[in-house]
């Protein structure tokens, strides 16, 4: 949940909250993510967990918009002198299979035909994007890629996983990231209403990671926060962890992005959300019943 700072986004303010109360800590992955990390030993009817930060992101620089086919042997060379091979490699869900083959070779990006990667990386993300309708809910979290390239539909975790997996067979470094997408009343998308965003970073030569969305069919910028990156989703889900006990769960999630000189209180624009509302009534009376028992 915590935005990273690198290149042209910078975290200024971050707060994290537990209810119940816990001693967080914090630690670095080894992909550079922030993790929060704590335990609560005492039992407990409901976890709440609210996030607030403030983020700067400067214009982006701008990617060519054409690029010699020599760069295919450049990308080669780079890649033999550095370190990419979990981006190559199949990952939990980002993976060959006969549908995604099949998909390749129905947008035409099963082999290079002359283009060079940078071409080649903007075919694969309209080939996607168009390929596939935005539904919410149409998958789950654990869903592998093979139910969104059957029914044709997903959530942008099933664009990015299906994107990566045609860009890594290509042999370009590609990694997943999670973050956020902000966005104006005039050109909102169901893509950033009230959830997590998650698009693609591919590595091309000279320039160096570059993002792209395939849900919106777009490169990533000033719009796009960065929270985490990874192979897929396995990587950098925004919450995970263990529960002992017999007991059902159920998750609310609510996310708000908009622009702000200063973190806003976590319940001011929350509290209109009926769904919401009723998720942090239920909270406040729990909190109620055991200070009555205490």
């Amino acid at each position: 949940m915590h935005p990273r700072s690198e290149g042209h986004q910078r975290c200024f303010v971050f707060q994290l909250s537990v209810n119940p109360r816990a001693r967080i800590f914090g630690y670095t992955d080894s992909y550079g993510n922030l993790v929060h990390h704590f335990d609560l030993p005492s039992r407990h009817d409901q976890l709440t967990i609210i996030s607030d930060a403030l983020v700067n992101i400067d214009a982006q620089p701008s990617v060519p918009e054409l690029m010699g086919y020599e760069s295919w042997k450049d990308l080669e060379q780079l890649i033999e002198k550095n370190d990419y091979w979990d981006m190559l490699m199949p990952s939990h869900f980002a993976r060959s299979s006969p549908d995604l083959e099949e998909l390749a070779i129905e947008i035409g990006v099963h082999e290079r035909k002359g283009r060079s990667p940078l071409a080649f990386l903007r075919d694969i993300v309209s080939g996607v994007h168009q390929s596939f309708s935005y539904v919410k809910k149409s998958t789950a979290v654990n869903s592998p890629i093979e139910d969104a390239l059957r029914s044709r539909q997903g959530v942008c975790q099933d664009f990015a996983h299906i994107m990566i997996a045609l860009v890594r067979n290509a042999g370009i470094p590609c990694r997943y990231v999670s973050g956020y997408l902000c966005h104006s009343s005039e050109n909102a998308h169901p893509a950033a209403d009230g959830a997590t965003h998650a698009w693609v970073e591919a590595l091309l030569p000279g320039i160096g990671w570059i993002g792209f969305d395939p849900t919106i069919n777009r490169l990533a910028g000033e719009k796009h926060i960065r929270t985490a990156i990874g192979r897929d989703y396995a990587d950098v889900p925004p919450t995970m962890g263990m529960m002992k006990g017999k007991a059902g769960t159920q998750l609310q999630v609510r996310v708000r992005v908009t622009p702000s000189q200063a973190v806003l209180p976590p319940d001011e624009e929350f509290a209109a959300d009926e769904e919401w509302s009723q998720f942090l009534e239920e909270t406040q009376q729990t909190q109620l019943i055991d200070a009555q028992q205490q």
